[in-house]
This record gives structure tokens, sequence and C-alpha cells, in this order.
């Protein structure tokens, strides 16, 4: 998850989080696994080949195949994202799936709040909620990660809705 304010470059831009999927492998990294487990098989399926266990040869292939059928749909999966941005006139959260359609949503964040639904057992529900209405965001991060991406949402609402204002007739 990347969290961080908005430079000074984009005046309206109040707040802006990237969510990401946590993956521990990256494409380089696994793709150097997958080599390592494919050359073990195929030493062990020519082993076998070579005892006559050829039995053994099948459920190899088979196991390779599932193998890398689920490192590839864990990598497609960690193509997914969402963004929540915090603007002058508007709350927006756009989630990107694993095909690469975009859906997006936005909210007037006037009468908006960020709430941390606690569940007894489980990671809490990151919620925002306006007139009673509300939908849950971040689902891919974990409950130090909701806690510390809504601690940082409540920070940027409080700015929006309290701005400081420079007076140089005060100072």
């Amino acid at each position: 998850m990347d969290a961080e304010t908005a430079s000074a470059g984009s005046k309206n831009l109040i707040f802006e989080a990237v969510i990401k999927p946590h993956r521990s492998l990256s494409y380089r990294a696994m793709f150097m696994v997958m080599g390592g487990m494919i050359a073990v098989s195929l030493f062990m399926t020519s082993e076998m080949a070579h005892l006559g266990a050829w039995p053994v040869i099948g459920f190899n292939i088979a196991g390779m195949f599932l193998a890398v059928s689920l490192f590839w749909l864990n990598m497609r999966a960690a193509r997914a994202s969402e963004t929540i941005s915090l603007r002058d006139d508007q709350l927006a959260v756009t989630r990107m799936d694993v095909h690469g359609r975009s859906t997006s949503f936005s909210v007037p964040p006037d009468w908006l709040n960020v709430v941390l639904e606690e569940r007894p057992g489980t990671v809490p529900k990151l919620l925002f909620s306006s007139r009673g209405k509300s939908f849950e965001v971040a689902r891919a991060l974990g409950e130090a990660q909701k806690r510390e991406l809504a601690e940082a949402l409540s920070r940027a609402m409080h700015r929006w809705r309290n701005p400081l204002f420079d007076n140089p007739q005060l100072r």
C-alpha cells in the first residue's frame, strides 16, 4: 500500500492511496522458483523412467502443470489494484481488476465518514459511509494496514474540513 499526500504540483489533490495485493515473490523470483521446480521435476521424471516407474511420470507432469497454473493465477491476481483519491470536490475510488477493467465511483466528501468496523476473529472492514449508505474499500489489506489507512484518511478528511488560512494581517 502506498499512502501519500499530494505534492505541490497538483493543487486540488489532497490525499491519494494506491492499494495493491501483497505478493511475496517478484516476477524474477517467481520464474527462478518455477525453473528450479521444473528442473527438479525433470530430474525425478528421468530417474523414474530409468527405474521403470512409468505411472509416476504422468502424476509428476500433472503436479507440475498444477503448480505452474497456480503460480500463474497468483501473479495474475497481483494486477488488481484500488486507488482512493480525495480532491477538493469529491472522494473517488477506482478499482482495477485482474483483466484490466476499471470501475470507479465518487462521492462528495462533505458528509463522508471513514468507519473501521470491528468483527471478532476476522480482519475489520474499512467502510466509507455517507447519508445512510456504506461501501467497503481496501479488501486486500490486512488489519494493521487497514488501521493505518483509516487513520491517514481521517487525518486527510480533517485537513479538508478544517483548512488553515494564512492571513498576513494576523502575523
